[in-house]
């Protein structure tokens, strides 16, 4: 059980976990090779907090940084392609004050929103097992129960981190028995929450159109009314 009052104090708490020995030499292995392309670059290396007002009224939930993304930048989607795909799209439904977020320091503001994950560390082949995602647990746990009180919406991206939430969910809102399944455009109520589901930002999606922009802004429109941000 995390200690922490405040969501500032959470996300740097969250920075200097070390809980994961195979997550932390993984993501300081990639900070200290590096990409060529990001050669000059200081990579953070460490777990990366979610971002985003204390009084949320959405949240969006990934699945773990990436490696030259969020493992480099500090902060979650930032500096890769699966972000500039979810940036865009908040920027276009008017949840984002810009539509590309590169570095910390670049202007990006969420408007009501915070966007979080289940595992905040890199993981090798974007995969952490299920014993890491357990470990990392708690911090999301806290964070969502700092959020509670004006938390409206959820958009959850992937099957494994709908899996992976809605234990955490469980003791915060009815989550139904069985649990409700994933699947892109799935909207859960959950009391004074509403969960909805859509397929990742990653390449593997994006790029084969799986995901395209019309469908994460639709789902993204019916989250933000649903938050009350419309």
């Amino acid at each position: 059980m995390t200690t922490e009052t405040t969501l500032a104090e959470l996300d740097i708490a969250v920075s200097k976990c070390r809980r994961c020995p195979r997550l932390v030499e993984w993501r300081e292995h990639v900070a200290e090779t590096k990409r060529a392309s990001y050669a000059n670059e200081t990579y953070w290396g460490r777990p990366v907090p979610g971002f985003g007002p204390a009084d949320a009224s959405l949240a969006i939930v990934g699945l773990a940084p990436a490696a030259h993304g969020g493992n480099r930048t500090g902060r979650m989607f930032t500096g890769d392609r699966s972000g500039d795909v979810l940036f865009q799209a908040l920027y276009d439904v008017g949840l984002a004050s810009q539509p590309q977020s590169t570095c910390i320091g670049d202007g990006l503001q969420l408007f009501g929103t915070r966007i979080t994950a289940p595992v905040h560390c890199a993981p090798p082949a974007n995969k952490p097992t299920p014993a890491e995602r357990d470990t990392c647990r708690p911090w999301l746990v806290r964070e969502l129960e700092m959020l509670r009180p004006t938390l409206r919406a959820m958009v959850v991206l992937g099957a494994f981190g709908w899996q992976a939430v809605l234990p955490v969910l469980a003791p915060l809102w009815p989550v139904p028995k069985p649990a409700p399944r994933f699947g892109h455009g799935v909207e859960v109520p959950l009391g004074d929450l509403r969960l909805f589901g859509s397929y990742h930002v990653s390449q593997q999606n994006t790029f084969t159109g799986r995901l395209t922009p019309e469908m994460l802004r639709e789902v993204l429109e019916r989250a933000k009314e649903s938050a009350g941000l419309a």
